[in-house]
Formats: structure tokens, sequence, C-alpha cells
């Protein structure tokens, strides 16, 4: 037998594409090892880990020329995933065994035959599922994870000798168990409360609003007064993530290589902080060959928080207009077009000025006002437009700081956060995405309304966008309430928190 096939898969974006691996095996004096189908620098290296992982698992190397095929051969192939279906393909080539049509393998292989982990495991076991093949293979570690995709068999093995016994004696092996219970106490954030958080009454029922509406959010302050410790506490009052949440965030973390190692699926919501010297593929996604998710997509179904915001570069700045408003990144190359969802909450932080301490009653700002324009400049009218609530974090009192009453749990902001939710899902979509046939009906103002929300926008000049964030927050207040409709009250607490349109950048 010369020519043998195996199944394998790619990763693209966050779905998984089926790669059939073909290999023919002829007399040839200089045994050479030929890999086509557009493979990268990994796969062509892979013939060095698959010759000696053969002879140091005991199965010896053909005499032969070998040549594999990667088809489609029009898409590019990437990364060492495909050791393990490549190696087969020479045993099965070599008569040793003969891989089934309905059985998908992915895997790295060691010098020794052990198999390495690869990334995107739970995305192949959900394309698996969808074209109804029975088993999948992966190594040992990926097992977990590729066993919450449910629906298909897999078997997690160690070594490549470990395969060969189950292609030979498949009876004797046992499928991983699927365990798709997410722990609720599984949260990276479950010990930070924003009981101690001392005073910020405004800023923290602000940010319950942001939570009950999916809301954004940019927080001024001056150093110190407690923004960093609020946002790090803002993941501990949303909802848990359901289960096709956890699925959706998993694969995007298992793509990007982020997902912690033996974890099946992810249970909390991520929080992520990058560095404001984050670039642009490092913030939406990209870089060299295909393209992988950023931190917005790595943010999916949780939080995005960016710290001195005026200090990213605007450019990287105005990356987010698109993911803010679209909830997902288009990232277009020659070859391919990917889309990775990315909807997250954004919470944004920064200081009134450089030094930080510009409107302080206590300490003096040295920036001139060229300087603080020139700062606050960097944020443009479109960005802040997309940022649903605006507030001051000023700093704290002494009395409040050394008070021993830290105020409201997030316990009890979770249970309001919750109920708000599920009078949202009732509708079909939370109030930050209301589409826009449907905010006047939902936010049907009377007259007083009227009067509170156009005295709003003719002073503060406001966009029209803007108009529409201010009534999506207006219904989210209502919702807290467990009120039917949007009053002038809820629209006025609604305004209050624009009010850095008025005080900053007007």
């Amino acid at each position: 037998m010369a020519l043998s096939r195996t199944r394998s898969a790619a990763v693209f974006g966050i779905d998984a594409h089926f790669i059939d691996v073909e290999v023919d095996m002829y007399p040839g004096a200089g045994r050479d090892f030929i890999t086509v189908g557009m493979p990268d620098a990994a796969v062509r290296e892979s013939r060095e880990r698959i010759k000696s992982a053969l002879l140091n698992s005991g199965f010896g190397y053909p005499n032969k020329s070998v040549t594999i095929n990667l088809a489609p051969a029009n898409i590019k192939k990437e990364g060492a995933g495909f050791d393990l279906p490549m190696a087969l393909g020479i045993l099965g080539a070599m008569g040793v065994v003969k891989p089934p049509d309905d059985h998908l393998f992915v895997g790295e292989l060691s010098l020794d035959g052990t198999l390495r982990p690869v990334r995107g495991a739970l995305s192949i076991a959900v394309a698996a599922r969808k074209m109804g093949l029975r088993n999948l293979v992966v190594p040992a570690e990926n097992g977990a994870e590729a066993a919450i995709a449910g629906g298909v068999r897999v078997f997690a093995l160690q070594h490549l000798a470990e395969v060969v016994s189950f292609l030979q004696q498949q009876d004797k092996f046992e499928p991983v168990t699927r365990t798709p219970v997410i722990e609720a106490a599984a949260s990276a954030h479950a010990g930070a409360d924003f009981k101690d958080v001392r005073g910020q009454t405004t800023a923290k029922r602000a940010l319950e609003v942001a939570a009950a509406g999916s809301h954004n959010v940019l927080m001024i302050g001056p150093p110190g007064s407690g923004k960093t410790m609020l946002a790090k506490r803002f993941p501990g009052i949303l909802p848990p993530l359901t289960f096709q949440e956890a699925i959706e965030t998993t694969q995007i973390h298992s793509v990007a290589g982020t997902l912690p190692k033996g974890l099946g699926l992810l249970s909390a919501r991520p929080f992520r902080s990058p560095h404001h010297t984050v670039s642009d593929a490092g913030l939406l996604g990209g870089g060299s060959g295909i393209p992988r998710p950023g931190e917005v997509s790595l943010a999916h179904h949780g939080v995005l928080f960016l710290d001195e915001l005026p200090e990213f570069a605007r450019n990287v700045l105005e990356l987010l207009r698109q993911p803010l408003e679209e909830r997902s990144v288009s990232l277009a190359r020659s070859s391919m077009t990917l889309n990775f969802p990315a909807s997250f909450l954004l919470i944004g932080a920064l200081n009134p000025c450089p030094c930080g301490f510009f409107g302080d009653p206590t300490r003096e700002c040295r920036c001139t006002g060229a300087i603080i324009q020139r700062y606050l400049g960097k944020l443009s009218g479109p960005l802040l437009d997309r940022i649903d609530l605006h507030i001051e974090v000023p700093a704290v009192p002494y009395q409040e700081l050394r008070g021993t009453n830290g105020g409201v749990t997030s316990a009890a902001m979770r249970e309001r956060v919750c109920a708000a939710r599920d009078l949202q899902q009732g509708r079909g979509y939370y109030n930050a995405h209301i589409p826009a046939g449907e905010l006047r009906k939902l936010c049907e103002l009377d007259a007083a309304g009227e009067r509170t929300l156009e005295m709003a926008v003719r002073r503060m000049g406001l966009s029209a966008r803007a108009h529409d964030r201010i009534l999506k927050v207006a219904r989210t207040i209502a919702d807290l309430d467990h009120a039917p409709g949007v009053t002038a009250k809820h629209l006025a607490e609604a305004v209050q928190y624009r009010s850095l349109d008025r005080n900053y950048w007007q």
C-alpha cells in the first residue's frame, strides 16, 4: 500500500475547516519528504518531528520518498497540529494502520512521539459535530476542552503509539466525559467586592446602571480616586455566563492560546486590561499569516478596561469604533476575511489633565489650557458618542475614607442587575443594543420627559447618537426601578451621566 488519507482540521478565525491529509510513498533514492498545499514554516518543519517520532516510537521510517498533500490546496496551513495526521498517513501508507474516514486527528508531535496540545481544539470539536464525524482524537491536554462541544466522542491520548493502539483496538479506550457545568464560584474577581470601595456612591450607581443595560462607561477623576478599584470589581456584578456564552468565550481563548492549562470551559467573564502601548493588531486582532483575535475579542462577553485612556495612541482608540457599534471585528486579508466576535463592555478611565488635578479644590493644576485640550483631544467625538455613561470620580473625602461602612455589596448590586436583565431578555436584547426602530416604542416619553430631554440636547449640544444613548440609559434606569415606562426622573439621571460633555468637551 502506497497511498493513504487521514482527516484533520485547521482553525480560521474561531471556526474550523476540514483538511484532508493525503500521503503517497514511492521509490526514491533521495528519500525526499515533500509537503504541498500551502504549508507554512511550522508545517514544513514537521517532517523532522515526524521522522524522529516514528523512529523513537518503534515504527521505523520507510526507505522511500514521501509526498504529503494538504487539501484544499488554496488555503494556507499554519501550525504544528497536522503532525499527528501526517504521521498516521505515513503509517497508513506503510500498512501499519488504516485511519477510518469518520475519525479526525489533530496534535503536535514531540521527537519521542508524545502529543503536545494545539490551539482551537474546541472549535475543531464543534466543526466535527456539525459534520457528523463520530470520533475526534486530540492530545491529552486538549481532552476536557474538546469534550465540551458534545455530539462527538473525544479521545484524549498521550503518545503516537497510544493512537496506533487506539486504531487497532478501539474498544479498549473510553472517550472523555463531557462536563458542561459552569461553576459560578470560579470567578477571578470573586474576592473583589464593591463594599471595599469607600465613598463614590454616584460612581457605584452608574456602574450598576451600566451592568444592567450593557452600557459602556467612561470614568474621569484625579489619581487615587478609585477608578481602577471600581473597574476591577465591575465583573462581579455581571450575571454568570450562560453555557452558550461560555462556549463562545472559550473558543476565542483557545484559538488565541490563552486558555488556562487543563481547563475545559471558561466560567468567569473575561476582564482584559491591555497596556496603553498596545498595537493595532494587539487591540483589534491580526498579525502575520492567519489573523489572531485581539483584546476586544478576548474580552467577548466580558469587560475591556482601558486605563489612562488618553495615553493610548489616537489611531488605536479610533479602531474601537467598529467593534463598539457592531460587536464584531472584520479583518480582511488578501486571501481571506475573518470575523471575530467582540461583544464586550468598555470601561475607560482617565485623569482630567496630564497632572491629574484640573478642577481639584485642594491641589493646584499645573497644566495650561492648551495642554489640557491636547490631552483630552485624543478622545474624538465619535468615540465619546459610543460611550453611554460619562461619570466623574472625585477624590474621596477623609471622613468617608476612614469610615467603616463601605455601602452596598456586589451581591446586592448583582441581584438588581440580574432582575433588570431578565426584563430586557424578554424583549430580545439588552438596552444598549435596542434597534433604532424599537427605541421610540420602548422609550416613549410624556410631556415632562420631552421637556427634560429637549433641554439637555439643546444646552449640551448633543449629537443624534448621544440622544439615543440617553434614551437607552433612561430605559435601563426604569428597568432597575421596575417601572413600565421612562419618566422625567429616569431621563434626568441619564442626562447626569453625560455631564462630561458639558464640563470638559464643550
